[in-house]
């Protein structure tokens, strides 16, 4: 072979040394289809619920755009603004309280004008397609209908009105759009509210307006063009580009995490792949030998075993990419309710792409090493590679590896939802990779310079660990990796259960009441204490607005004007809670200023939340303006404090004196608390009666709801670790394969001189045992961190494991590890001595 082998004459020698089953290429197909199929699955899955939430933007919204506002109607030159722009449908949101007999239950009461639905239409459960109800009769919800036992024709009452049931709803087009509600929904006429006296100065209800656009007009444009017409509305704006912020906003951080665990079963697949193709390439030491002695350059081996190796990376890709398109809808129905549309079955072309692109740069990167290896060595020094080792030689892979590490960081980063976050992750994994490379340096060099023990056993195990041709560096890399990876699945587990238990009480009030009449307070008092004499009765001012600009009163930051708001800024974002007090709240402190004394009349100050006041960078003595039934009204920051979330009582981030806010119309809102063990039902029916009007919300439920939702987010997100743990333990199956292939030599040296079986399993034991040991407590460091970056960075929960169950698993992936060294060595007991020297 005096010339150069062409890429078909390449080929065809290729071809014919690698088996149809990949034999000895299986770790790197196992390892590619696992990461690739998790890339693929995610891909598809997230940027189908994102078309389908993009597509469908116009008529989960029910308009191009929507203007909200709470406790009062458009105003006259505000409703002539809405309505030169296109055709106009404008609604009513609130809590209500509906009942039927003895039964009742809290609705959300969504009042209807003759123009809605502007996009699509209702379809009732009986087939019918139709708008909004006609006077006196409501289109209510199949969950109203079940709690209330209600049949089409049966009668409900809804602020002491009664309203017949002309249908129960099967499909909403706007139900996305509308959010998060405490109740089912039931549809009424836009009059009934205000019929029924919901809608009296100070209830607690939003009005909503929907303009369908000329094609030409830019709905952003529109929403910012109206904010600037009306300063002092409190306007919160969506367009259909953005028609369920919550929903995208969830997908998107999920999507994000899905990504990132993706990537990270990559990474530590594709120590598995260095290993295998390693392991691979040693297994043909004798191929590549004897080609070289026929005249095979070093160019020659590169190409046939790059063409061998690519043959399996793209095989195991394209298993990876099939088995991600077929698991997507298993994913879709085992997120259920998480999820705001049903994704289906979808091909994803450019999600695909990516994910295969990933795992092709992740196969270049961990396999271009010990390929570039293989092909410099003479054919002299390959024969004798058992017992000799090859020298290696770094140098040779930096550019391959460079090229396919910085092209995939930018993948990585040109497609990152959250950069921040994409960017400590991928410095975090070459971080990783390199501190677990100088870590089985230092443990070589350790073991090169201890004393020697005086048992043989320890003395030959100790020596395994330092010796030319030792599999240190890998065996640490990839225990490293999988015992972090044990770690990060138990931390985050038992932070989200934490976070759960914390963030959800097992304890709150039984009775959340909005809109109680403020001159009617005594006898709503007296009502509950009637049916319940030990019950505990807290009423406060209700009022909502709008934080329209904040800072020193010399130059205040308008929010309007603001380009993005911070996230930990979040009481920015629309409408928000008000009160007034003449105390500290119950369950919060002070952390700076002073509280106003009672009955004071000087100018308006308010309170605030200290972290609100650390993210906006505010200070006792600045100024902050509100928005409050459309009229500005700005107060001096008195003092910060700190709110006790956990309670779930009444935790108003702004607190102002009451003299700042209680001339507005406004009523009351209470919660209850009841003995345990007391009643509800008789308390319950008994609120109604009295207050038709007031709207009554079981905590129990609500409770409920919540611990079902974060209980399934912290399934999705714990089912979608366990990929990064099944890569982990993949690559230690192979890590450990790889070095007992390496020992063969060794242990048949060792029964000739003697050794018994036993004496060879104490070896495997005592050398595992003592990396392991080493590495439990960088993998404790290393899993904690991540656990960290994921429970906090990402998803914004308190940092909360259970170290006991942390290391419980830690101490359970120790003995798995172990375990899989002893089982692995089972094959070299079983050895014959003659037949393995002939072999070398």
């Amino acid at each position: 072979m005096s010339a150069r082998l062409s890429w078909p004459a390449a080929w065809t020698i290729a071809r014919r040394d690698l088996s149809a089953r990949f034999r000895g290429l299986r770790l790197l197909l196992v390892c590619l289809f696992l990461g690739v199929g998790a890339l693929a699955a995610i891909g598809t899955l997230t940027g189908a619920i994102e078309r389908e939430l993009a597509s469908r933007g116009r008529t989960i919204l029910g308009g191009d755009i929507e203007l909200a506002v709470w406790q009062r109607a458009p105003s006259l030159p505000e409703r002539a603004a809405f309505d030169r722009l296109g055709k106009v449908s404008t609604g009513t949101r609130l809590q209500a309280m509906a009942s039927a007999g003895d039964l009742a239950a809290p609705v959300e009461l969504k009042a209807v004008d003759a123009a809605w639905p502007l996009v699509g239409r209702l379809t009732l459960q009986d087939g019918r397609q139709v708008g909004a109800p006609p006077t006196g009769t409501a289109w209510i919800a199949p969950g109203a209908a079940e709690r209330l036992n209600l049949k089409v024709g049966g009668t409900i009452t809804v602020g002491g009105q009664p309203l017949k049931v002309g249908g129960i709803v099967s499909d909403e087009p706007d139900r996305l759009g509308e959010g998060f509600t405490l109740g089912p929904v039931v549809i009424v006429p836009a009059d009934f509210p205000a019929q029924a006296g919901l809608t009296r100065p100070g209830a607690m209800y939003r009005s909503k307006t929907r303009i369908i656009l000329p094609a030409a007009r830019d709905p952003v444009l529109v929403g910012d063009a109206l904010k600037q017409q009306f300063p002092s509305a409190g306007f919160e704006v969506r367009t259909r580009d953005r028609a369920s912020p919550g929903a995208e906003r969830f997908v998107s951080r999920m999507g994000e995490f899905l990504v990132l665990v993706g990537l990270a079963a990559l990474v530590i697949a594709g120590i598995g792949i260095g290993g295998g193709v390693s392991s691979y390439l040693e297994a043909r030491r004798g191929s590549i030998a004897t080609l070289k002695v026929l005249g095979a350059t070093s160019g020659d081996i590169a190409r046939i075993y790059l063409l061998q190796i690519g043959a399996a990376a793209l095989v195991g890709s394209i298993a990876g990419l099939i088995g991600g398109v077929l698991v997507t809808p298993l994913l879709g129905l085992a997120l259920g309710s998480l999820l705001p549309v049903e994704p289906g079955f979808v091909l994803d072309p450019l999600a695909l792409g990516r994910a295969a692109l990933y795992g092709l740069l992740v196969a270049l990167v961990f396999a271009a090493p010990p390929l570039l290896a293989a092909r410099r060595f003479p054919a002299m020094a390959l024969m004798r590679a058992r017992v000799s080792p090859l020298a290696s030689r770094w140098r040779d892979a930096v550019l391959p590896v460079g090229l396919g590490a910085a092209a995939i960081a930018a993948l990585a980063m040109a497609t990152a939802a959250q950069p921040k976050v994409t960017a400590l992750f991928l410095g975090g994994s070459v971080a990783l990779l390199g501190l677990l490379a100088l870590l089985g340096w230092a443990i070589r060099w350790t073991a090169r310079h201890l004393p020697r023990p005086h048992r043989p056993l320890l003395r030959i195990a100790l020596a395994n660990l330092h010796r030319a041709g030792a599999q240190t560096g890998g065996l640490v890399t990839a225990l490293g990796f999988g015992l972090s990876a044990f770690v990060t699945l138990a931390a985050v587990q038992t932070s989200l259960d934490a976070n759960i238990a914390a963030r959800v009480p097992q304890r709150a009030p039984d009775y959340f009441v909005l809109d109680v009449p403020r001159d009617r307070a005594p006898q709503f008092e007296a009502t509950v204490l009637a049916e319940s004499p030990q019950a505990r009765v807290r009423l406060v001012p209700s009022l909502r607005g709008a934080i329209l600009a904040y800072g020193p009163a010399d130059h205040m930051t308008r929010v309007a004007d603001m380009k993005a708001i911070p996230d930990d800024a979040w009481p920015l974002r629309g409408e928000r809670g008000l009160t007034y007090s003449d105390t500290i709240p119950e369950g919060n402190s002070l952390t700076a200023g002073q509280w106003w004394p009672k009955g004071y009349a000087g100018a308006p100050l308010v309170s605030i939340d200290e972290k609100l006041a650390q993210a906006l960078g505010l200070h006792v003595g600045d100024s902050l303006t509100i928005g409050l039934l459309g009229v500005e009204r700005t107060a001096t920051i008195a003092s910060l404090r700190r709110i006790d979330w956990d309670s779930m009582g009444f935790n108003y981030v702004l607190v102002f004196s009451p003299n700042a806010i209680a001339d507005a119309p406004h009523n009351l809102a209470a919660t209850i608390n009841l003995p345990k063990g007391a009643a509800k039902g008789a308390l319950l029916r008994a609120m109604v009666r009295a207050f038709p009007s007031s709207s009554v919300i079981e905590v129990g439920g609500v409770l409920a709801q919540a611990r079902d939702l974060l209980g399934q987010v912290s399934l999705a997100i714990l089912a979608a670790a366990s990929v990064a743990v099944l890569a982990g333990i993949a690559v230690l199956l192979g890590a450990i394969a790889a070095a007992r292939a390496s020992r063969t030599y060794d242990n048949v040296i060792l029964r000739v001189l003697g050794a018994s079986r036993g004496q060879l399993l104490g070896l495997q034991l005592a050398e595992y045992g003592l990396l392991s040991l080493v590495l439990a407590g960088v993998a404790l460091a290393l899993g904690s961190a991540l656990g960290w970056l994921i429970v906090v960075e990402m998803f914004d929960f308190d940092w909360l494991p259970n170290w006991p169950w942390v290391l419980a698993v830690l101490g359970g992936g120790l003995v798995l590890v172990v375990g899989f060294a002893l089982a692995a060595s089972l094959p070299l007991l079983r050895a014959r001595p003659a037949q393995a020297l002939r072999e070398l």
